[in-house]
């Protein structure tokens, strides 16, 4: 059985870590490095990087910020944002990053996903994408880009097997309707996701309760889950810790990397 798998999500901005709800009102939380460095020794499993504005500004990522991170952490470590060509893939990795994660860039390019597994690997190629419901498209659900600001009228659910057709390794979906509610995971779209591709897979957007931790990971065959919010966001009622969320798991019995 696999691990699953406990994911912080850094958006950033100038350097810095925000927390936002459904992608609006971002509040400042604190410097990426220092963050990165204290979920680190909290033991997060994975750490994933969104420089969040760089394609809408439609400027290169921010490297530095990028090392800064990458000398705290010695985890599975995934960056994003701005990333429009294999020299930027690479400037990226050889600034500390183990994957890259494309979302934008790969909707107007979809050719960059390829170009990027046959360069790197496919383990190494991130396709992130931003889905809301309630579009007129087969499954219902639309992506969207610009850091969810454009919608583009395609379905989600076949974007996701031209992505993984195309070399993506791992696919995470963020649920802009649940993003930041704390109300818990678009279940449906995952099993959706789950029935369409075979990569795997990782939910974003919700979670706000250990126990939605249980229902993606028991419901479904996701494999990792962003869990940002319930640690670090102001707006719980109270923060989670690493240590007390794999315990819970672990009781639910739940396949988790153990705390040590």
């Amino acid at each position: 059985m696999l691990t699953k798998r406990l994911i912080a999500c850094f958006d950033i901005v100038n350097g810095r870590v925000t927390k936002a709800v459904q992608f609006q009102d971002n509040i400042d939380i604190a410097p990426a490095e220092e963050l990165a460095s204290a979920l680190y020794n909290a033991q997060i499993d994975e750490l994933i990087f969104y420089d969040i504005f760089a394609s809408a500004e439609k400027r290169p990522i921010d490297i530095e910020t990028v090392r800064k991170v990458a000398e705290k952490v010695f985890i599975p470590f995934t960056v994003g944002g701005g990333i429009r060509n294999i020299d930027d893939m690479y400037e990226v990795l050889k600034a500390g990053a183990e994957k890259i994660s494309i979302d934008s860039m790969a909707v107007r390019n979809p050719e960059v996903i390829s170009l990027g597994a046959k360069a790197f690997g496919s383990q190494c190629i991130v396709l992130s994408t931003q889905v809301k419901r309630g579009a007129n498209t087969p499954s219902g659900y639309e992506v969207y880009i610009d850091a969810a600001r454009t919608a583009t009228g395609m379905d989600a659910i076949e974007w996701l097997k031209q992505g993984e057709a195309l070399g993506a390794g791992e696919i995470c979906i963020n649920s802009i309707d649940q993003d930041g509610t704390l109300k818990g995971y678009d279940l449906p779209l995952m099993k959706m996701a789950e029935e369409a591709v075979r990569v795997p897979l990782i939910a974003s957007g919700g979670a706000g309760l250990p126990e939605h931790l249980y229902d993606v990971f028991s419901q479904t065959q996701t494999q990792g889950a962003i869990i940002s919010s319930m640690l670090y966001s102001p707006r719980m009622k109270r923060n989670y810790s690493v240590e007390e969320l794999k315990a819970y798991l672990s009781e639910k019995n739940v396949a988790i990397r153990p705390f040590s």
